[in-house]
């Protein structure tokens, strides 16, 4: 292996320097009034409060899943202890990523909200950088963690060896340990986020608005501190570890992939290896250099489309940059000579394909997800106008919307796999979504930049700041709810892309030998519909969960207004405590369920019924998880904003309605009831997918040794086991051919 590959962890490190520089910018600015920053404190404070609490519980759940990794690993002599090592190194990075976002939201929430009383472009500036921080904060922390840890068992375990050696198996095995921590972390961290978040927004919403007729996170509203929190713990500690574990597994299935193809290379056979991590490097670079495109100018008004605007010019600068670094690196690293993966012969250029199909089909699923959740489009203003005839109307018209927009999507999906799989199959699929990964510093940034805008808000209100402040707040935050939505969609694209990826690695280490996967046997049928099941069993966990915390919340909420004397007058002092520990408690308890069966049910069926049904239950499981995802993600979007178009007027049939009027009311209670589909178990399946297929690649080794899934050879009697015993490339590829023919 040369020694370019210690260009990946240098370029994560330039990616944690800008991280710590932007901190620091961030920092420095202005946080406003005493008012504005008592109000920050308490925000920070509780989201802190939830980490350290999350934290301890996680902690126990590491620690036991690391000791049984390493009982496994030492049983099966093709795998090691060291696993549990990467497991918890994966996992606690995957925390900070997660911690990461969270120092900075709550440092540039109170910072946008006083940027806001000078111009819009200034609120911008300070809440983009402090999404940017997470973002090159996440990916850096990805590439450095991936990248300088596939050094170190490089040279543990296969120094000097050849690149299909057991030796060189054995590190990469090891290696998935790395991303079963990363996603494991991410899954809890999303859903206990997601359930603490909307729990305080479904409240603050119910009795705030909807009852007691009090405008979004006015300072009597006992909840208001409680759902401020919850952005942060959500929508950005969440959101960055379950970025992280993506980025980690898209990354992860190419190298093992890559590990399992023949390249006659300047390299020994590693370019396929070196190549999704070099991508996955310079995408933070050109990423770095996107967020300098993001600018407005304050002649251009308080508008949407501008803020909007400068968010497209930093994500088409840093995917265009990314595509054209990538053509260069597959010139530079792959050979000229034809590649082969279990038979499929490509050429480098057909590896650049796959690679533009990716980039194609992030950007699609983009723009396909703003189309049905933006404001002024046609999916929202169906919404809206449905909202004039009640509240049963409007949620049946979000669920319409919700529904329809699955088409589209699936179908530039099912496009993208059929179009990286012609030119340079299954390593194709795998490199597509390494390249859709690249830009998701750049990605996350954008998502990032929303929930803290939407804290500047809130900030504001609470506040009691002038009027045109809490306009701009809102201006970006409407814009926060659009690119909050394409992120989701984004992510759901990567993560079905990257579990086809680890499903065939799955099947090339379970069942080595084994091209395919026979649906016709009992087992395998059976488990693929237990495993379309589990996404809606899960959703329906971490939904049950949110609308019992808001139960909870409610009550107390409806207390504190019935008990605190002058609390509406705002002479009484609401207890916002209370209602943090409701959200907090709730979210801790009811993350666990959930999270055990991503994790639980690929063993079951596996150790059960073998991992031709695992394989089953994984196809159903992907399939279901992703039409889940999109279908929660883009109604929950829609409904935000067919809701928040009421902020401004909204339209219906020639009369205006604003806020508190009795279609505004009927848009807060879709709102509401998408909440939980955009914040909780929407985002999640993205986790759910790729957390059952990396628990599942992870004792593919042990399960094919248990069930004898070698095949052997007739004409030559050897063994093709999962440590590929044959070292020699044009024996392997021999070995391939006479069991195809």
């Amino acid at each position: 292996m040369d020694s370019y590959v210690y260009l990946v962890p240098a370029m994560g490190i330039i990616g944690l320097l800008y991280t710590v520089w932007k901190f620091f910018w961030v920092s420095k600015q202005d946080a406003g009034t005493s008012r504005m920053k008592e109000i920050s404190n308490y925000i920070a404070d509780g989201a802190m409060a939830f980490l350290r609490a999350e934290w301890k519980i996680l902690t126990y759940f590491g620690i036991v899943v690391a000791l049984l990794l390493a009982f496994m690993a030492s049983r099966n002599p093709h795998s090691h202890w060291f696993i549990a090592i990467s497991f918890l190194i994966g996992a606690f990075f995957s925390a900070l990523a997660g911690y990461i976002g969270m120092r900075i939201a709550t440092k540039a929430n109170v910072r946008t909200a006083h940027a806001a009383r000078t111009s819009l472009s200034k609120a911008l500036q300070v809440s983009f950088t402090g999404g940017s921080v997470m973002g090159m904060g996440v990916a850096g922390l990805a590439v450095f963690g991936l990248g300088g840890l596939f050094i170190i068992l490089y040279h543990i375990f296969a120094a000097g060896l050849p690149v299909n050696s057991p030796e060189m198996f054995k590190a990469i095995e090891v290696l998935t340990g790395f991303s079963l921590g990363a996603e494991s972390i991410a899954l809890f961290a999303r859903v206990g986020g997601g359930i603490y978040t909307k729990a305080a927004d479904v409240g603050a919403d119910l009795v705030g608005k909807v009852e007691a007729g009090i405008p979004e996170d006015d300072p009597r509203n006992p909840a208001t501190i409680a759902d401020n929190v919850g952005d942060n713990v959500g929508d950005v500690a969440g959101m960055g570890a379950d970025l992280f574990g993506s980025y980690v597994a898209t990354v992860l299935a190419t190298i093992v992939l890559g590990q399992e193809t023949v390249a006659n290379d300047a390299f020994g056979g590693f370019s396929p290896i070196l190549l999704p991590m070099m991508i996955a490097g310079a995408g933070i670079i050109f990423s770095i250099i996107g967020t300098f495109f993001v600018r407005i100018s304050d002649a251009s008004g308080v508008h949407t489309n501008v803020v909007q605007r400068a968010l497209n010019m930093g994500n088409w600068g840093s995917i265009i940059m990314t595509a054209i670094a990538s053509f260069l690196l597959v010139e530079w690293l792959l050979p000229s000579t034809p590649m082969n993966l279990r038979g499929f012969e490509f050429s480098k250029y057909d590896v650049f394909g796959s690679i533009i199909v990716g980039l194609i089909v992030g950007t699609l699923m983009s723009i396909i997800t703003e189309f049905y959740t933006a404001m002024g489009r046609r999916p929202v203003l169906t919404i809206v106008r449905q909202s004039g005839t009640g509240h049963a109307t409007n949620v049946i018209g979000g669920l319409a919307v919700g529904m329809e927009s699955t088409l589209l999507p699936i179908l530039v999906l099912a496009g993208g796999i059929i179009g990286s799989y012609y030119f340079a199959g299954l390593y194709g699929v795998a490199i597509a979504a390494a390249g859709m990964m690249a830009t998701t510093a750049m990605q996350l940034a954008i998502d990032a930049f929303g929930p803290i805008a939407d804290n500047a808000g809130g900030i504001a209100e609470m506040s009691e700041l002038p009027k045109e402040v809490r306009e701009k707040t809102d201006t970006l935050d409407a814009v926060g709810n659009t690119t909050a939505a394409t992120g989701k969609g984004f992510a759901i694209a990567s993560a079905a892309l990257t579990a086809l990826a680890l499903f065939a690695a799955f099947v090339g280490v379970a069942m080595p030998g084994y091209q395919h996967i026979d649906i016709y046997k009992a087992e395998v049928l059976a488990s693929l519909f237990v495993g379309a099941m589990i996404p809606f069993i899960f959703s329906s966990l971490a939904i049950r969960a949110v609308g019992e915390a808001a139960m909870s919340m409610v009550e107390e909420v409806r207390r504190q207004f019935r008990e605190i004397p002058g609390i509406m007058e705002g002479k009484g002092k609401p207890e916002y405590d209370k209602c943090v520990a409701i959200s907090t408690e709730a979210s801790i308890k009811k993350m666990m369920i959930p999270g055990a069966i991503a994790i639980i049910s690929p063993l079951i069926v596996g150790f059960l019924l073998g991992p031709e049904a695992l394989g089953g239950f994984l196809a159903g499981a992907t399939v279901s998880g992703v039409l889940m995802g999109m279908f929660q993600n883009n109604a929950g979007g829609a409904w935000d904003n067919a809701k928040k178009s009421f902020e401004k007027g909204a339209d219906i049939s020639g009369e205006k309605f604003y806020k508190g009027s009795d279609p505004h009311k009927a848009s807060v209670t879709g709102d509401t009831v998408g909440d939980p589909f955009k914040d909780t178990s929407g985002p999640s399946m993205n986790i759910l997918i790729k957390l059952m297929s990396i628990v599942s690649l992870v004792i593919a080794p042990t399960l094919a040794d248990i069930f004898h899934t070698g095949i052997q050879a007739p004409e030559t009697g050897l063994h093709h086991s999962i440590h590929k015993n044959v070292v020699n490339g044009s024996d392997m590829l021999s070995l391939q051919s006479e069991k195809r023919n």
